[in-house]
């Protein structure tokens, strides 16, 4: 048997005191003697916040969720609230998914903040992430609390925190936290509840909820009853809103794959719920055919990411990824700002420094400024709060996230369904449809491509080689790309950006973050992340060449795929 390093088995023991309850001392004393592999994964490290708040595999331990690490980070949360607001009767909600033990550890979070004399609105059942992101400014609360993995396999769960004005929290927000959760013990938390500070909600937000995305999302697209729409929630939490979001919009033919409408943590009929992977649309798509549907739509379990799937030229049904979807719903905004002659110079919208480089031509066509910011929907969300002065109209991030409007301060998959929906039958009563509608973008603008690339790397020994790898680009950068010569190279870790062909430097001014990225002369993007919530590191490709016009479609696109799969073979990534 592997021998347990004695630093592991020393946090471990510390689990096994009347601090940890019955269940839990016997789970951890079971690894000690049965399973050492599974200990030092367990305890080896403290979970910690990344880009989308904590996630990890539930279980015993450190670094796992349980009811004693999201008990000690709502505990430090909640001292935290009560020296930022000394004076105030402090308000929480919280919401949760359809995952394993998501209902539990909500009702756990709830009673640590109740223990602590916060008053909770706690979600009588699972409900998409969005609702929670406008619950928390609707009930005017000081936070809110989503028990949520997203699209991560059915052994993790996960615990975001949102602040006053319903975005995620960002720096130095996040540190200060995170050092009031480290400064506790276990036997810190306080764990029982006074329930009369704790109020069940549901049907009033919900239906405030509805009509604020409608809203924001309903531009009254004629002839909705022509619209075939196929909707799948991947077994998740979207079944609750999107169907009723649709119809109180009008839409009327919504076929709903069955098998996967109801919510399960298993979930039993995808390898992953995660709508960025074709395989996880693939009953819809059936379905679609079936249907002879205009468009699939699909969530995943929190609902804040949308994939949707619409006719290309030939009739056949393809899957969009995240960036074409992002400017496609970007520039339909764009234009009905515009033909409401509300686009004065101070509006923006919003993108990542991974996603397509096209939402910086979008902004400059429509004479709007483009903010861009790290990956994850907390800096979108910073973006509104950080320029008042300034209206945002919409935005979005590669990984199949969008924001429309800012009366939610995440990515919004239920909104972003009814934009989605308004686009195809606008473009289908003009004899048009949403992928001529991409082409067109691409003639205007230029056919920008995309590809991402995941590589897993679980556990211990993954996470040490993705940090090797990062190392690697750093300490031997590529020189060029494809046969063009890298211009520009930018470091997130170190806020520097060179001019490789002058070695000139300059500062980059957002905070830091682990990401290195590559410029070409050809105008190539190549960038490197680790990611923040997964044991993944990915690579993000943008290539791009003129369209002149919808004709020369095909061809442009294989030129780009080639040179793109050329790329991938030159990194040794496939």
């Amino acid at each position: 048997m592997t021998k347990i390093d004695a630093k592991i088995l020393e946090k471990a023991t510390a689990w096994l005191t009347p601090n940890f309850d019955s269940d839990t001392t016997a789970k951890v004393q079971q690894l000690i003697d049965t399973n050492p592999e599974e200990l030092t994964e367990s305890f080896y490290k403290d979970l910690a916040f990344g880009t989308g708040g904590m996630r990890g595999v539930m279980g015993p331990g450190t670094n796992r969720i349980n009811k004693y690490t999201l008990g000690k980070n709502t505990q430090g949360l909640s001292n935290y609230l009560k020296k930022v607001y000394p004076n105030e009767p402090l308000k929480v909600a919280i919401a949760y998914d359809c995952r394993h033990n998501s209902k539990s550890l909500a009702t756990i979070c709830a009673n640590v903040f109740s223990a602590n004399n916060i008053e909770v609105f706690l979600f009588s059942d699972l409900r998409p992430t969005p609702e929670l992101s406008f619950a928390v400014k609707y009930l005017d609360c000081h936070c809110g609390i989503v028990l949520t993995a997203s699209h991560n396999p059915p052994e993790y769960n996960g615990y975001k925190v949102y602040w006053t004005d319903g975005g995620q929290i960002v720096p130095p927000q996040d540190e200060e936290i995170i050092h009031e959760i480290n400064a506790l013990d276990f036997s810190q938390i306080k764990f029982d509840a006074k329930n009369e500070l704790i109020k069940l909600v549901d049907i009033e937000i919900d239906e405030a909820f509805i009509q604020a995305s409608v809203a924001n999302a309903d531009f009254k697209a004629p002839k909705k009853d022509d619209l075939q729409i196929v909707f799948t929630s991947l077994h998740g939490t979207s079944i609750t809103m999107i169907p009723a979001v649709l119809r109180e919009a009008g839409y009327t033919n919504i076929h709903i794959v069955e098998e996967q409408a109801k919510p399960d943590g298993d979930f039993p009929t995808v390898k992953s719920p995660n709508p960025e992977e074709p395989e996880a649309l693939a009953m819809a798509l059936k379905l679609a055919d079936t249907t002879n549907a205009d468009i699939v739509i699909g969530t995943d379990p929190d609902s804040d990411r949308l994939g949707i799937a619409v006719r290309d030229l030939d009739g056949n049904m393809i899957l969009l990824n995240g960036n074409q979807t992002m400017v496609v719903m970007t520039d339909f905004l764009l234009q009905q700002w515009k033909n409401n002659n509300k686009i004065n110079g101070k509006q923006f919208i919003g993108s990542t420094i991974v996603s397509t480089p096209m939402m910086v031509d979008l902004a400059k066509a429509y004479d709007v400024e483009c903010k861009i910011g790290l990956t994850g929907f907390k800096w979108i969300a910073k973006m509104i709060k950080d320029f008042p002065e300034l209206e945002f109209i919409g935005g979005g991030e590669e990984s199949f996230g969008f924001m429309t409007g800012d009366f939610v301060r995440d990515k919004d998959a239920v909104t972003a369904a009814l934009l989605a929906c308004e686009i195809a039958t606008q473009a289908k009563a003009n004899g048009n449809s949403f992928y001529e509608t991409l082409i067109n973008m691409y003639v205007s603008h230029g056919f920008y491509k995309e590809k991402l690339i995941s590589m897993v790397k679980k556990g211990m020994d993954g996470a040490a080689e993705i940090k090797q790898m990062m190392i690697d680009l750093r300490q031997n950068p590529l020189t060029s790309l494809d046969g063009s010569q890298v211009i520009r190279i930018e470091d997130y870790q170190t806020s520097v950006a060179i001019d490789m062909t002058t070695t000139d430097t300059t500062p980059i001014l957002v905070p830091k973050s682990n990401v290195l990225i590559y410029y070409t002369e050809d105008g190539t993007k190549i960038a490197a992340r680790p990611s923040g919530t997964e044991p993944k590191i990915k690579f993000y490709f943008s290539v791009n060449l003129p369209l002149a016009n919808k004709a020369d479609f095909a061809n442009v696109e294989k030129q780009l795929d080639a040179k793109i799969e050329r790329i991938v073979q030159e990194m040794k990534l496939n």
